[in-house]
C-alpha cells in the first residue's frame, strides 16, 4: 500500500491510504521536520497544488493512435513517498519517449481517484487499488483502468518504537493511558485511516483511543518526537515506506487480519487510456520492481537526493539499473 513520505519530497503507497525498502539517514530525517517545513506542510496538504500549469486532460478520447508531445499528467500525495517516486521515475521515461509530463500534487486519496475518475489527472502510478482503496474503486472503478501492478507485496501496519514493550494490537488494550490514548495516523481520507477506524479499532476493542488524523508529516514528527524523548508513542504506518529502517520502530503483530492481507501498488487510470496510449499501458503493465529495486530507488529520491532534486535521484538511479528499462519492451 505510501510510502506517502519522503519528508522531503516528489515519486503510495505507504493509503490509505495505504510496503517494502528504505533509506538514508536519520539526521536528514530529523533536520528536514523543522518549524518551518512543518508550517509548509500543513499549507501545502490542505489543498491541492501542481508543480507546472494544468493541462487540459478532460477532453474527449477520441485519438486511436499514440501521440508523443502530448501532456500526461501523474497525480500524487507529495507526502506518500512511493508515489512520489514512481512519478519522477515515469516523467524521466515518458519525456524520453517524447511526452510533456504534468505531476499534479493533491493533497488526499478521495480528491486524487475523483481526479483521475474525471479524467483531470491521467494515472494515478502508486494506488492500493486491493485492500486500502477499496472503497475508493468501489466507488469510481467503472470510471478508471488498471493498467497493472509493479510491486506485489504492500502492507498496512501499526507500529510502536522498538523499545516499548508491546509486540502486537492485541497488547494495546487497556494501555490508553500509556499512549494519551491517541494512535497517531496520517491524512483524514487515507485508505490506512479508514482501515484503522473501521477494521482496527471495533476489531480489537481499542474504543478507548482516539486515531488522531493530520498528515504524514505530522505523524513522522510526533513519531521523531517521542523517540527522541524516549516516549511511548502508536503510529499507523505501511510498507514499503523508507521511514521503517530510519526510525527505531516495529510492527505489531495483527493476529486478527484487520489491517487485511498485503496487496499490490498499481497504476491506475482514466478509463480508456490504454486505448489511446497503448504505448504507455503497456510499459506499465511490463513494469515491476523487486525490493531491492524499490528500495533503492525510494532511498535516492527521498533521502540522498531530496527535495527539488528528484529528477536527479532518478536519473542516478536509471544509470545504476539499465537492464531495468529493457524489461519494459
Amino acid at each position: 500500500m505510501t510510502l506517502g513520505v519522503g519528508l522531503t519530497l516528489a515519486s503510495c503507497g505507504s493509503d490509505d491510504d495505504n510496503s517494502a525498502a528504505d533509506c538514508g539517514s536519520s539526521q536528514a530525517v530529523a533536520q528536514a521536520l523543522t518549524d518551518n517545513e512543518a508550517d509548509t506542510i500543513a499549507t501545502n496538504t490542505s489543498q491541492a497544488v501542481a508543480r507546472v500549469a494544468p493541462a487540459s486532460t478532460t477532453q474527449a478520447r477520441t485519438r486511436t493512435a499514440p501521440a508523443p508531445g502530448d501532456t500526461i499528467t501523474l497525480g500524487i500525495i507529495p507526502s506518500w513517498s512511493d508515489g512520489l517516486s514512481m512519478a519522477y521515475l515515469w516523467q524521466n521515461l515518458l519525456e524520453q519517449d517524447g511526452y510533456k509530463v504534468e505531476i499534479k500534487e493533491i493533497a488526499d486519496a478521495a480528491p486524487l481517484y475523483t481526479g483521475v475518475a474525471q479524467g483531470d489527472v491521467d494515472i494515478y502510478p502508486s494506488a492500493w487499488p486491493e485492500v486500502t482503496h477499496a472503497s475508493y474503486m468501489e466507488q469510481y472503478g467503472d470510471q478508471l483502468e488498471d493498467l497493472g501492478a509493479y510491486y506485489d507485496a504492500a502492507k498496512l501496519t501499526i507500529a510502536v518504537p522498538e523499545y516499548v514493550d508491546i509486540d502486537s494490537i492485541e497488547d494495546l488494550v487497556g494501555c490508553a493511558d500509556r499512549f494519551d490514548g491517541q494512535i497517531i495516523g496520517i491524512e483524514p481520507g487515507a485508505g490506512l485511516t479508514e482501515v484503522t477506524e473501521q477494521s482496527v479499532i471495533p476489531e480489537y476493542g481499542l474504543e478507548d483511543y482516539d486515531l488522531k488524523t493530520s498528515s504524514t508529516n505530522g505523524m513522522l514528527t510526533e513519531l521523531q518526537t517521542a523517540i527522541d524523548n524516549k516516549e511511548d508513542i502508536v503510529v499507523t504506518l505501511w510498507r514499503p515506506f523508507w521511514a521503517n529502517s530510519k526510525f527505531p520502530v516495529k510492527d505489531l503483530e495483527d493476529p486478527k487480519g484487520a489491517l487485511g492481507e498485503p496487496e499490490g501498488l498499481h497504476f491506475i487510470a482514466t478509463k480508456g487510456f490504454s486505448d489511446e496510449y497503448p504505448d504507455i499501458a503497456q510499459k506499465m503493465g511490463n513494469a515491476k520492481l523487486d525490493d531491492e529495486q524499490y528500495g533503492s530507488l525510494e532511498d535516492l529520491v527521498v533521502n540522498e537526493y531530496g527535495e527539488g532534486k528528484e529528477a536527479e535521484a532518478v536519473a542516478a538511479w536509471l544509470e545504476a539499473n539499465p537492464d531495468w528499462v529493457d524489461t519494459l519492451g
